[in-house]
């Protein structure tokens, strides 16, 4: 991982060089095809379930009121599509553990 304990799309890659054996250029395009593929999906508002790991679903969020906390002035928040992910058990043990 990178130093600031951030996963990255060359990590990634890294890992599939060094444990595939793909080329680095081939590794790179697997990874983001892989990101293509899901993003796609989500664009199609399709449920991403990676059998193992979890599931990215789109929520659409109404329209709310809001406050500013430095003036407590009431402000509308705009309704939008938020992305959110659910890890599946496994991983939630993995993490709880950690």
């Amino acid at each position: 991982m990178s130093g600031d304990n951030t996963l990255t799309r060359a990590d990634l890659a890294e890992m599939l060089n060094r444990q595939i054996g793909l080329s680095k250029s081939e590794s790179a395009n697997v990874v983001e095809s892989l990101l293509e593929h899901v993003s796609g999906a989500l664009e199609l508002g399709e449920h991403v379930k990676i059998s193992g790991f979890g599931t990215f679903s789109l929520r659409d969020k109404r329209e709310r009121i809001g406050r500013n906390p430095k003036t407590g002035i009431e402000v509308p928040i705009a309704p939008r599509r938020v992305l959110t992910f659910r890890p599946c058990q496994a991983v939630r043990d993995r993490i709880s553990r950690g």
